[in-house]
């Protein structure tokens, strides 16, 4: 199977030539070049098999390059001993017909474990299969869960560095907390002096600089991406709703062939479209409802075709959310239309901060997608009332979601067999989940305050977080990204 450029579709590479580049050279996002089909007698195959399994028999069908025993391997690796749930990604019953579908028990406690575990596998055995011999960086921009996912997924691999990039106040304090302390000796961290959005412009603009790639590649260096924009970053997500229609089908809450929806909190667009491509495959999925919080940028773009970010940016209690460029919307945008297209959106984006498409694609994502937005406070609200009903504890994220559901059902009257898709431990925003509780606040270690308030047991990996050593105090101006990246790979 070949890989086109989202902007070029005569351009043509390989799996592994698209995960070792991560981004397309004329700035596109690498797409597959058709969507492998899943039968609904494979689904019911899978439903026999572990998530490790699951995932090997999806991703095959994306890696022809890859061997199967080199894929196991990475699976195991990827899924095993470092994800404190047998299940890596099990799901939650919450009345007859709500999932919460688990997606933070590996080692930072939030989704991004489940790709960025895997990612660091295939990229080097990528780089391996095209005979690269420099050492690859990657750059990273984060609104929160990305950064620590990518710094332990490639702490101290041999023939790669990272470099993290998050915004100075718009992360939660533990996420700030597991990215400065993080071990290893060929990460960095720094702070960047503005929001999620300027770091990842700023991380974009270093991509594109073609003499400091000259430079780099004099020094044996070159740039690669732990972000969504890499392929190999996004595969390993659709695995995970494929799982979830498993374990339903298992729990005898659907029958093969029923359709569910799924609902999912969403800044950068990249989880709600790995939902999509299982649905493509042929995954039976009724409606992909699309959450955000206040920064509802893709809801008004789903809503009315327009897609703007001329607006103003808001720091919420659901930080990862906090963006208003979302990239993966691209990939989307492609399938439904053409390179042309595309590249023509993304200059208009470039040069006014918004563009329109037309009513026939704006009719094709409103026949998959649904979508809806959730304040703050409706957020806190959300949390407190499911877990007074329910005796669950969401993070602020999930609850987001969950609440998007909820209005959904209600304005749409559709009570197809739905899951939310969970992507962090309420651990990781422990001080608004207190506040979102009525606790009190302010407490020395806010992880020992939530367990004594609910009960519920602070994740392993969070265990003693807040007395690790502070390694990485930096904080720099946009402009000033590239000066660091230049001086860490000096």
């Amino acid at each position: 199977m070949k890989y086109f450029s989202t902007r070029n579709n005569c351009l043509k590479v390989t799996a592994s030539q698209a995960i070792a580049r991560g981004l397309a050279p004329d700035g596109g996002l690498f797409v597959p070049e058709v969507m492998p089909a899943l039968t609904q007698s494979e689904l019911s195959s899978l439903c026999n098999l572990h998530y490790r399994g699951r995932a090997l028999y999806i991703m095959a069908k994306f890696l022809y390059e890859f061997e199967k025993e080199e894929l196991e391997s990475f699976v195991n690796a990827a899924y095993g001993e470092n994800f404190y749930h047998p299940d890596v990604a099990p799901l939650r019953f919450l009345g007859e017909g709500t999932a919460m579908l688990e997606l933070w028990h590996g080692p930072t406690c939030a989704f991004k474990d489940m790709a960025l575990q895997m990612l660091p596998h295939l990229l080097t055995a990528s780089l391996r299969k095209n005979g690269e011999r420099r050492e690859v960086c990657i750059l990273v921009a984060t609104s929160g869960d990305t950064g620590k996912a990518a710094l332990e997924g490639f702490k101290d691999v041999e023939g790669t560095r990272i470099i993290v990039f998050y915004p100075r106040d718009g992360v939660s304090d533990i996420q700030k907390l597991q990215m400065t302390t993080q071990a290893g000796n060929n990460v960095l961290v720094s702070a960047v002096a503005g929001n999620f959005d300027d770091a990842q412009t700023g991380v974009k603009a270093i991509f594109r600089d073609r003499e400091f790639e000259k430079m780099l590649d004099g020094r044996g260096f070159f740039l690669s991406s732990a972000n969504s924009i890499n392929w190999g970053r996004l595969l390993p997500q659709i695995v995970y709703y494929i799982s979830a229609y498993c374990e339903l089908l298992k729990a005898n809450r659907i029958k093969v062939g029923e359709k569910v929806n799924f609902c999912v909190p969403t800044g950068n667009f990249g989880n709600i479209l790995a939902a999509w491509y299982a649905k493509e495959m042929g995954l039976p999925v009724n409606k992909l409802i699309c959450a955000s919080n206040r920064n509802n940028i893709l809801t008004d773009f789903i809503n009315t075709g327009v897609y703007d970010r001329n607006r103003e940016f808001h720091t919420t209690i659901s930080p990862s959310m906090d963006i208003l460029i979302s990239s993966n919307l691209e990939r989307l945008l492609y399938a439904l239309s053409s390179d042309v297209d595309v590249s023509n959106y993304m200059s208009q984006l470039n040069e006014t901060g918004k563009y329109a498409v037309s009513n026939e694609i704006k009719e094709a994502v409103n026949s998959d997608f649904a979508a809806g937005h959730c304040s703050d406070e409706d957020t806190k609200a959300e949390i407190k009332r499911v877990f007074k009903e329910y005796n669950y504890l969401m993070d602020t994220h999930t609850a987001v979601a969950y609440k998007v559901l909820r209005d959904y059902r209600q304005a749409s009257g559709d009570m197809t067999a739905s899951v939310v898709v969970s992507t962090a431990s309420p651990f990781k925003f422990a001080e608004d989940v207190l506040d979102a509780l009525g606790a009190k606040t302010g407490y020395e270690s806010p992880l020992k305050a939530l367990t004594e308030a609910t009960g519920v047991t602070s994740p392993v990996p969070l265990d003693g977080l807040e007395k690790r050593p502070v390694r990485f105090s930096e904080c720099v101006e946009k402009s000033e990204m590239l000066g660091l990246v230049d001086s860490f790979l000096s």
